[in-house]
């Protein structure tokens, strides 16, 4: 299986079962997108960012077939201006290349650096998928699993309204 080995090991740890679709490389939504099909997940957008001092960083996780430009998102995170971090930041915090960023990336975040944003729209969804730290696949599991995945990474999160 394509992805992070340490996370399918910590999935059956927290007895987290998931569904593993193996795909062609889609780095991004609309590439992503084709390779869904018959799938009956809520697929994430997934956006790292950095505050303009580069101390902070966060994780935004949106519904896929949300269009928010990075200004609307400023404006609605109150955080101050934003770009989106680095390859290198990506790396570091949450050990995926760009084009593969993704909540499960928080398992390398052993600080719990990273903030994460979640659209309040995805609470609405049984099931969601992201990558599994690599872009070649992607999981589906289920929004409460989800959530126990997020309290076990102890990173700090919180859902927000998305306009």
């Amino acid at each position: 299986m394509d992805g992070d080995p340490a996370l399918y090991r910590l999935l059956e740890k927290l007895d987290i079962p998931y569904e593993y679709i193996e795909h062609p490389a889609a780095p991004t939504i609309e590439i992503a997108k084709q390779y869904w099909a018959g799938h009956d997940a809520k697929h994430c957008k997934n956006l790292f960012f950095r505050n303009h001092k580069g101390n902070r960083h966060y994780l935004v996780l949106l519904d896929c077939d949300c269009n928010m430009d990075i200004h609307a998102i400023e404006k609605q995170l109150h955080q101050g201006k934003l770009s989106f971090a680095s390859p290198e930041r990506l790396m570091r915090y949450l050990g995926v290349q760009p084009g593969s960023v993704t909540p499960f990336g928080l398992i390398n975040d052993t600080e719990h650096h990273v903030h994460v944003f979640i659209d309040k729209n995805l609470q609405q969804a049984e099931r969601l998928s992201f990558h599994p730290c690599q872009n070649t696949a992607s999981l589906i599991i289920s929004r409460e699993d989800f959530i126990r995945f997020m309290n076990h990474t102890q990173n700090t999160y919180e859902w927000i309204g998305v306009y």
